[in-house]
């Protein structure tokens, strides 16, 4: 009876083992996940434009407490309107939904800083879609039709106080995306993907620092930003989605039915 009792005993630690052998042991954290499609009191300004309201004013709070910063006047574009350009934003792919972002690079240096606490992770992974486009009033147009390339940069600044704001403290890391040319009336979209190196910053503070560097005006949407110890990792850990066990008494240890992760393939876009 002893023996048997162990027998069963070690196949239940056995089966221990399996399963937490099969969990990762550090999950990444995804510290904002934002489509823009739910901004408060969008108002079109003309164009199909928000230019008078800050991005803030549209999706602070998005989860609580969030706060956007902004340098100069970032826009939030109405996509399938029918005001600019005549015909409205268009956006063959649908990545964009109905609402986006878009800032200039050279009539002035619009930037947006947003502030995370990466805690004890290394890297501040992000992913976003980033497209040329442009404006047919509000000072445009700013782009060469189906020649400007945008190209955007993303840097990351130490920031022990937590506060938010554009990045004044260390800078920590910086890469670059290079996006595709496109009409002006259109959405082209690639997708920037990258890992920033937090791991020198003061106390897991930091603030990611966006930046249209080249191109005259373009958008970034469906923006997401993971702590993570994996570079460029944003789409988490894979972990088991369904485990069904079963125990009948000390008679079976029990059995791993299925195991089923959610993968998304993504692709590197650096200049």
């Amino acid at each position: 009876m002893r023996l048997e009792f162990l027998q069963k005993a070690a196949r239940i630690a056995s089966l221990g083992v399996l399963l937490a052998a099969a969990t990762p042991a550090a999950a990444d954290v995804t510290l904002y996940d934002q489509n823009f499609e739910n901004p408060t009191n969008f108002v079109n300004d003309g164009g199909d434009v928000n230019i008078f309201r800050t991005v803030n004013d549209l999706y602070s709070g998005q989860p609580s407490g969030f706060t956007f910063s902004q340098a100069n006047t970032v826009e939030t574009l109405l996509i399938g309107g029918t005001q600019a350009w005549g015909t409205g934003f268009l956006d063959p792919s649908g990545i964009g939904g109905n609402y986006t972002l878009a800032m200039l690079s050279d009539v002035q240096n619009d930037l947006i800083g947003l502030a995370f606490d990466v805690g004890s992770f290394q890297f501040l992974n992000l992913r976003a879609d980033i497209s040329s486009i442009d404006l047919d009033r509000w000072g445009g147009p700013f782009t060469v039709d189906n020649v400007s390339v945008p190209i955007f940069r993303f840097s990351l600044f130490d920031n022990p106080t937590g506060l938010p704001g554009l990045g004044s403290g260390a800078l920590l890391d910086s890469f670059d995306v290079t996006g595709l040319a496109s009409h002006r009336n259109t959405f082209v979209w690639s997708e920037a993907l990258g890992g920033l190196n937090a791991a020198n910053s003061t106390n897991g503070n930091v603030i990611l620092r966006i930046d249209l560097l080249q191109g005259g005006y373009a958008a970034i949407d469906n923006l997401k930003i993971v702590a993570s110890d994996v570079k460029g990792q944003v789409g988490g850990v894979p972990e088991p989605a369904s485990w069904a066990m079963m125990i009948a008494g000390f008679g079976l240890a029990g059995s791993v039915l299925r195991r089923r992760s959610d993968r998304r393939a993504t692709a590197f876009a650096a200049h």
